[in-house]
């Protein structure tokens, strides 16, 4: 682990995972819907939702997945780490209440450019709600390329500064 209790690029392997948990609040889902402009009744309207498929309201897709986020940026690789893209496939709803384990495992070192390739899994009690893989750019002890946008130590040093 680096200074930042992350994980520098040297210092992974495929195989290594993590896990973050997060408990969806009904207060998360109302804050999602103000920031994000989502107010689909699905999500802030009971009565409606209770006409649903669903029985009542379900969370946000992107409020669920962003716990994925949480676990690449607090558990794997860690602070500092850059989220350069993600897929996902929804499998199931997530109900406000409901505690969404996020698991990242790597797949894939790719060293020219010093990238990490990810699987990505959210579960509700076992059950797959979201899947899908991520592309990372994780802190590196070594100087980056002009072209990574990066130079190594010296991003570590600025993250230090600010977190302190």
């Amino acid at each position: 682990m680096n200074e930042l209790n992350g994980y520098d690029y040297e210092d992974l392997k495929p195989g290594m995972s993590a896990t973050f948990a997060k408990t969806i609040t009904e207060a998360d889902v109302v804050l999602f819907a103000a920031v994000s402009g989502d107010n689909n009744a699905m999500h802030i309207n009971e009565e409606f939702a209770q006409t649903t498929r669903f029985k009542g309201r379900i969370a946000h897709g992107m409020l669920t997945a962003s716990v994925i986020s949480a676990a690449i940026a607090g558990r794997l690789p860690g602070p500092g780490t850059v989220y350069l893209s993600q897929t996902l496939r929804f499998k199931a709803p997530v109900k406000p209440g409901d505690t969404v384990h996020a698991t990242v495992t790597v797949v894939a070192l790719l060293p020219e450019k010093r990238r990490v390739s990810l699987t990505t899994i959210c579960r509700v009690l076992n059950k797959v709600v979201i899947e899908g893989d991520a592309l990372v750019m994780p802190t590196s002890r070594q100087t980056a390329r002009p072209e990574d946008g990066r130079d190594g130590p010296k991003d570590r040093a600025l993250a230090n500064a600010l977190a302190a």
